[in-house]
């Protein structure tokens, strides 16, 4: 079975024979509302889908991947502008291009609240989309929409990296680079370098975090919020290969760009970079590198000054075993 409702809707109805159009009737709605279902942008209500399921013969299956949360809190006019630009690729503008951006951005916010399982699927399917109109759009706007669609399969990385589904994560994040490359943005292709280092640090493979934060803090056109970070997180595989100089000599680096950072507003794409988050991550550093009080202190402000939508997210639950650590070595 394909993994989200709107893909497994299609799928069944295609294997019925039967027309889109058709369909919606039989349901009843309109086309337009039913080519929304099907391509991740709407979520029908329980009744509607549970209808569906009954005129597709589905057994339960189809139903079984409906869910109650809105992934897509777009206004009307963004929803059919997306719809439209999915029908007519190379009409497509930049408010259509904007919309996608909007979509995203949700999700994001959706991630740090209810961690990556609930929007794995549908993270996929929008990935999946936005490369569809992609390869079917030429001219000015082209450069634009590469950008979203790297950020659209980078989140799905990152979705697919919290969930520890390694491998998958890996190709989706190396997909990223190249379109960020098309794209031409440093930002997104450091992140997805820096989402390397991420799942090398899961994997407790300091190597593997040296070689991938470096990587992202060396990418032309990375943001000073991100080279921070970056710079931070292979000190902290510096430290853990017992190689004390070099990551001592890292956070001197980032400590020096702490105050070009306050000048500007880390990107959209990495809206958590905040001083706040950097001391998670030297919080963790210095725990690598035995200084436990430090450490106490870093991981302890960093997660007491979190915004409120942050606090429980899944993606600081390294931080608070760091703390614990930290805290029964000091």
């Amino acid at each position: 079975m394909t993994e989200t409702f709107g893909a497994e809707l299609r799928r069944l109805r295609i294997m019925k024979g039967i027309s889109q159009r058709r369909f919606a009737k039989q349901v009843p709605t309109s086309q337009a509302t039913l080519s929304r279902w099907e391509a991740a942008l709407k979520m029908p209500e329980e009744r509607v889908a549970a209808r569906m399921d009954e005129l597709l013969d589905a057994g339960g299956e189809l139903l079984s991947l409906w869910s109650p949360i809105d992934l897509h809190p777009l206004d009307g006019d963004q929803r059919s502008r997306v719809d439209y630009s999915i029908r007519n690729p190379e009409k497509i503008d930049q408010r259509a291009i904007d919309a996608f951006a909007d979509s995203l951005a949700a999700q994001r916010r959706l991630d740090d609240v209810l961690g990556p399982l609930p929007l794995l699927a549908v993270s996929r399917a929008q990935a999946d989309m936005v490369k569809y109109v992609l390869k079917q759009v030429e001219g000015p706007h082209r450069r634009a929409l590469a950008g979203i669609a790297s950020e659209h399969v980078q989140f799905a990385g990152w979705l697919f990296a919290e969930a520890r589904h390694d491998g998958r994560a890996m190709q989706l994040l190396t997909e990223a680079e190249s379109l960020a490359d098309e794209a031409e943005s440093g930002e997104l292709a450091a992140q997805a370098a820096n989402f390397k280092g991420y799942i090398a640090r899961q994997q407790d493979n300091p190597r593997a975090m040296v070689r991938g934060f470096l990587a992202a803090y060396h990418t032309p056109g990375a943001h000073v919020s991100q080279k921070i970070g970056d710079a931070i997180q292979a000190a902290q595989g510096y430290a853990r290969i017992e190689e004390r100089d070099a990551a001592l000599r890292l956070l001197d680096t980032a400590d020096g760009m702490i105050d070009d950072s306050g000048r500007e507003a880390p990107p959209a794409t990495a809206y958590w970079l905040s001083p706040t988050f950097h001391r998670l991550n030297s919080g963790l550093a210095h725990l690598a590198l035995g200084d436990h009080s430090v450490a106490v202190d870093h991981l302890r402000t960093g997660l007491d000054n979190l915004p409120p939508d942050q606090q429980a997210a899944e993606w600081t639950i390294e931080y608070r075993e760091g703390l614990r650590q930290a805290d029964a070595l000091n």
